[in-house]
């Protein structure tokens, strides 16, 4: 009996999609590029032998020309403890097994190698999501896969444990945009690269009635200045290090050797034992 769970993603019907990409529509990858660069200024350390999981090499090649690009195939072509960075560049929401994809990528760390992904967070597209639902459940009376789904920031910071990050921070970026209307934001999101290629998604299109009613419906309740609408891309930055004895570690439960209320100058007040019996 098979129990893998279904593929979230038609690889075939990804990789298609990508290859239609336009480098003029890529700015949230140089955006993404421009932020880790501007995070590793922060890092005390010199990197020499990164490796960036991209499906767009030539983007992130003008940012790190000195990187390995590895594509974001299921199985990473990442040998193991060779690389002091890996950076997984927005790629991680279309992957059918995202834990999978960090054990990789912490595996081919060094000892105290660091690691940042981006991905797609759950604020992205939120308008286009409910306007596509409430277009659809009106017209069809169901809803079907359009979009892609995406993890919630307090969920990602748990992936990274689970992969067996050091030390790991999961933060966000929100970046509003306005097109003039619905059609020229999904029209963008094709040339992103970024069309539906969901392998449980409806594969027959949206009518021109449904198409009219979505540009009249996200006019209506997502409107921005000078008559455009607004969507909403959230960047989830994660970011581990390889595991390695010379970084910090938690204080065992129990080993402190200054009372709390001292180091912040209060008195401490006992509470009472609540499970205790009270008398009639």
């Amino acid at each position: 009996m098979n129990n893998q769970p279904p593929e979230l993603t038609e690889r075939k019907a990804l990789e298609l999609h990508r290859a239609r990409a336009q480098h003029d529509a890529l700015f949230l990858q140089l955006d993404t590029a421009d932020e880790i660069q501007e995070r590793l200024t922060e890092v005390n350390r010199r990197f020499t032998n990164p490796a960036i999981v991209t499906a767009f090499p030539e983007i992130w090649r003008e940012c790190f020309p000195n990187a390995k690009i590895i594509s974001d195939t299921d199985v990473l072509s990442l040998e193991q403890q060779a690389h002091d960075l890996v950076i997984h560049a927005l790629c991680l929401h279309w992957a059918n097994d995202p834990v999978g994809q960090l054990v990789q990528s912490r595996r081919a760390l060094k000892p105290d190698g660091l690691f940042i992904g981006a991905m797609f967070g759950g604020q992205t597209l939120a308008e286009l999501r409910s306007v596509l639902a409430e277009v659809e459940s009106a017209t069809t009376g169901g809803i079907s896969p359009r979009v892609a789904p995406m993890a919630e920031i307090r969920d990602l910071g748990g992936l990274l444990q689970r992969a067996g990050f050091a030390l790991p921070v999961a933060d966000s970026a929100v970046k509003t945009v306005t097109y003039s209307d619905a059609v020229r934001l999904m029209h963008d999101l094709r040339h992103m690269g970024e069309g539906n290629a969901l392998a449980q998604r409806h594969k027959k299109p949206l009518t021109r009635s449904q198409i009219e009613k979505i540009v009249e419906t996200y006019a209506t309740h997502f409107p921005s200045e000078s008559g455009r609408i607004r969507a909403t891309f959230e960047i989830v930055y994660l970011t581990g290090w390889a595991p390695d004895d010379s970084q910090q570690k938690p204080l065992r439960p129990g080993s402190a050797t200054t009372r709390l209320a001292d180091a912040l100058g209060t008195s401490e007040l006992t509470i009472p034992n609540s499970s205790a019996k009270t008398q009639p």
